[in-house]
């Protein structure tokens, strides 16, 4: 654990200049009642509406690898708002505990949508956020959530699933996803099998969603987290490849997405 912590340490420090501007802040709203606690990043060099994008994390919740993500993709010129699945403070670095976190959302689907819901609406109040170019993206867990919200019918350009779980009780809600889809998917992952990625390509396609499915070979589970190695889970594993090409296919789809007509 203690040589994952100073890797993940190693690549934050190396980030570019630019990164080094880049500062976070939190956002307090609640959700039925209940306080929960955003993270909210953008570069503020950049002036004017910016495109925004909402990232849900790892069922581990607001972390630290969930926050660098959220910088890095802010240097690309995006206000990026991590979503706050769990409640205030909220975070695990434990398995188990994960575990008992996550379980709730997949015995009811509705309470993705209206978690990621309710950071959408926040995201969207944001004066810098440019809200007709809105997009979602999420790691593992996360990536579930970032389906859930899109086959709610939010109104969103863009749905990103980093080796995400893609199983879906009502395969006909997908009718209701507005925007376009990728996902970036680990070729060996233990976790989502090919029955799993085959139902939803038949999801994605009886529903005419625009969608593009890429799978990295030799790639597990959580292969873009690095700090993964050192919580030794069967079936997930960071994968440097893996990591590198799926960021940059993210990026490729937002920028063209994301683009002004003049």
């Amino acid at each position: 654990m203690k040589r994952t912590i100073l890797t993940l340490l190693a690549i934050m420090l190396t980030a570019t200049a630019s990164s080094a501007m880049i500062r976070g802040s939190y956002v307090d709203y609640e959700v039925e009642g209940k306080p929960h606690q955003a993270y909210l990043t953008v570069d503020p060099e950049l002036k004017g509406a910016r495109p925004g994008v909402l990232l849900c994390h790892e069922w581990w919740g607001v972390n630290d690898f969930a926050k660098m993500r959220a910088r890095e993709l802010a240097q690309q010129g995006y206000v990026v708002m991590v979503v706050d699945m769990f409640g205030k403070g909220i975070t695990t670095d434990k398995a188990e505990e994960a575990q008992e976190l996550v379980t709730p959302f997949y015995q009811d689907r509705a309470l993705f949508r209206s978690r990621m819901s309710a950071a959408l609406a926040q995201l969207k109040m944001q004066s810098n956020v440019d809200t007709m170019r809105l997009g979602v993206i999420g790691f593992c867990f996360g990536g579930t959530a970032a389906l859930e919200l899109a086959r709610s019918g939010a109104d969103v350009k863009g749905v990103v699933s980093f080796h995400g779980g893609l199983s879906n009780p009502t395969p006909d809600d997908a009718k209701n996803i507005k925007g376009q889809v990728l996902i970036l998917h680990g070729a060996d992952d233990p976790f989502v099998p090919e029955e799993e990625v085959a139902a939803f390509e038949e999801e994605m396609k009886a529903a005419q969603v625009k969608y593009e499915l890429i799978a990295y070979p030799e790639a597990v589970h959580a292969f873009t987290n690095p700090a993964q190695d050192g919580v030794k889970l069967s079936g997930a594993k960071y994968n440097e490849y893996a990591d590198k090409a799926s960021n940059e296919a993210m990026l490729k789809l937002f920028a063209k997405l994301f683009e002004k007509k003049e």
